[in-house]
């Protein structure tokens, strides 16, 4: 918002020209958006432990992570602060995508914080039932989809890497197709987060991805040099992944294993339904697929489990997510945690090797 009233007074100051600039802008929200998460970082675990608000640990978990019960958690909400501070400077409020992805992010950091109030405060070990959360995460990606499709953010056809036009047009299917990247999305990273820095290292390498093709996707002649599908003002998300990054740095400081502080729902199910947005407005759905490709395996393994178990009674894995496999074959948690960073790393630079291969 404060973006809007520095740009204004360009007319009289050049120097708040630069405002103009989404590379400035980005890298100012990232600059504020860690300054702050590493900030708050410290009062706000102190805040947690004196409040005795640990995390609770299950009983079916690796006994190595018995140890962690009562690590202060629900640091989403630290993030959010953090990049929420980060977008009311440098954010451009007046963007169709832009305001999107922040109705996502709002929407899933309240099923989020729900369902950690109830678990961590209440002591109810259940937190928000399986189907109130999907439904809530469904209707949210819904009304994510009905306004980006009817009001012409996104046209409605499918996009594939290394194909110079759209595969099919989905008509009003889009809509629901779009619900199911953002459901997707948020409960792939919700799946992934069981490990000391696990699931921040991809959000951080993922949202950086999705930053650069936004920018892409957002300027008329560079879109239209790599052959990828323009979509007007989607470069303002730059800022808003720029932002994620920044805070998400600053939660590694403190997360990083040993873990002093762990993300909690409020922080993995809304950057990741985040994240599926973003890939969805960016017209990246299907190569978010690569993007976030630990995300995907996290939430496969944990799908071959449970439908081997159901149909065999036999287990594929020694313990899904599948980070917990490693774990219990004898793989250090910090070896574990690296080499996923490792996998992620080369999947989002292989994402935008595509750009020049189209």
């Amino acid at each position: 918002m404060f973006y809007h009233y520095l740009y204004s007074l360009s007319d009289r100051f050049s120097i708040f020209n630069i405002f103009r600039y989404i590379t400035t802008r980005s890298f100012l929200a990232f600059i504020v958006a860690l300054f702050v998460s590493i900030l708050i970082g410290k009062r706000f675990i102190n805040f947690m432990k004196k409040k005795q608000f640990g995390q609770v640990i299950r009983d079916d978990g690796p006994e190595s992570h018995f140890k962690k019960a009562g690590t202060p958690t629900m640091g989403g909400v630290m993030i959010f602060i953090s990049i929420f501070v980060a977008l009311l400077f440098c954010g451009n409020f007046l963007s169709p995508p832009f305001l999107i992805t922040l109705l996502v992010a709002i929407s899933f950091f309240c099923l989020g914080f729900l369902d950690d109030y109830l678990k961590v405060v209440k002591k109810n070990t259940d937190g928000v039932s399986p189907r109130g959360k999907l439904l809530w995460q469904v209707v949210t990606g819904v009304v994510a989809g009905y306004f980006a499709v009817n009001f012409g953010v996104v046209d409605s056809s499918l996009y594939i890497p290394f194909l110079k036009g759209s595969l099919v047009d989905m008509g009003q299917f889009y809509i629901l197709f779009i619900a199911l990247v953002i459901v997707a999305s948020s409960n792939a990273v919700n799946l992934t987060d069981g490990l000391d820095g696990l699931a921040i290292g991809p959000v951080i390498t993922s949202a950086a991805s999705l930053g650069i093709l936004a920018y892409v996707s957002g300027h008329a002649e560079i879109s239209q040099y790599l052959y990828v599908p323009y979509v007007s003002n989607s470069g303002e998300l730059v800022i808003f992944v720029a932002a994620i990054v920044g805070a998400g740095v600053g939660f590694l400081w403190y997360n990083s294993y040993p873990a002093q502080i762990f993300m909690g729902d409020v922080g993995s199910l809304s950057l990741g339904g985040v994240l599926g947005t973003v890939a969805v407005l960016t017209k990246n759905e299907v190569l978010f697929v690569v993007i976030g490709g630990i995300f995907v395996l996290e939430a496969i393994s944990v799908i071959i489990q449970v439908a081997s178990y159901k149909s065999r009674k036999k287990r594929v894995f020694k313990m899904a997510p599948i980070h917990h496999h490693f774990e219990l074959t004898g793989w250090p948690e910090p070896k574990v945690i690296v080499r996923f960073w490792i996998i992620s790393i080369f999947l989002a630079i292989l994402a935008i090797a595509t750009l020049k291969i189209r």
